[in-house]
């Protein structure tokens, strides 16, 4: 048994032993909780932290029992040579670090309080089962396209593939109309030439195993949200206007990819404390829960 496989069977007992003591507390969900939107992002100790502020999220004490037996929110670094400012690190680290306080918060699932960022290529990779991109399209500027989304390296691309083969779960989020999903397109294809995303139907699992969802739900930028209030309007352009969730699946069909396209669950999770109707309205019924799913998902499967 690997590294990844040891570390994900031991998250799924105690996921499981959880969840049948009853102790997810899914009848109340978090309050609103004012925050601010920090700027203390720099390299820190090994290269695996990037900010030196938590921006007023909580923090608390890693769980002394199982000290590396913990969930660890793991961001993935790609474009590297682009240097700290790449498409990778939107949304960083507050999204990050809210949603690892929600996990330890809402569920009884023992979260580590400062997540990480690693490379594709970094060897500690095994030692995660879930791993997050943000932004894999690329993007637009003020100029247009400014591309800066996915372009995976051959050795990237290698270990990514045996990652994922042997247990790991990725999800990819933040990236809206058809020139973004173009390019996430063609890199995923490097990844698996042999299979093709599939389209999630509602009924599936990863909707259903926390929190049970209504719909597929869409989540604005809080910018996008805020203009788009008094039109009724959750999408951020015109060729984006339709959620789509979609998924790679092995052999067995386990799902492997999660595929968040034309929604924004990271800005729920980052902006949740900078406006409450937007906290109310897609943090706490849209972006957590279906978060929360997503990754007890990953770690039971």
């Amino acid at each position: 048994m690997n590294r990844l496989s040891r570390t994900t069977h031991f998250i799924q007992k105690l996921l499981l032993i959880l969840m049948f003591a009853g102790c997810f507390q899914t009848s109340a969900f978090a309050q609103f909780r004012n925050g601010r939107r920090g700027q203390g992002v720099k390299p820190q100790g090994d290269g695996t932290r990037f900010y030196y502020d938590r921006n007023g999220v909580p923090n608390w004490e890693a769980d002394k029992e199982f000290p590396s037996d913990v969930f660890t929110f793991v961001r993935i670094r790609f474009n590297a040579i682009e240097g700290e400012r790449g498409k990778w690190r939107t949304d960083y680290p507050d999204s990050d670090l809210n949603m690892s306080f929600r996990l330890q918060q809402l569920t009884s699932l023992k979260v580590n309080p400062d997540p990480i960022v690693l490379q594709l290529t970094d060897p500690k990779l095994f030692d995660y089962p879930f791993v997050y991109f943000c932004e894999p399209g690329g993007g637009f500027g003020r100029g247009g396209w400014n591309g800066g989304g996915l372009a995976f390296t051959p050795e990237e691309t290698k270990e990514f593939r045996r990652y994922l083969d042997n247990g790991g779960f990725a999800m990819f989020d933040d990236f809206w109309g058809e020139q973004e999903w173009h390019n996430f397109y063609t890199e995923i294809k490097k990844v698996f030439p042999d299979r093709e995303p599939e389209d999630i139907p509602l009924d599936h699992p990863i909707f259903n195993c926390v929190y049970k969802l209504k719909e597929k739900p869409q989540v604005p930028s809080i910018n996008a949200a805020l203009r788009g209030r008094p039109y009724g309007i959750t999408w951020e352009r015109e060729d984006a206007s339709e959620v789509h969730y979609r998924g790679i699946f092995d052999d067995k069909r386990r799902l492997m990819v999660m595929i968040c396209h034309n929604t924004d669950l990271g800005d729920g999770w980052e902006r949740e404390g900078e406006n409450e109707w937007y906290f109310h309205e897609f943090s706490e019924k849209k972006a957590y829960p279906l978060g929360i799913n997503i990754i007890f998902y990953a770690m039971t499967h």
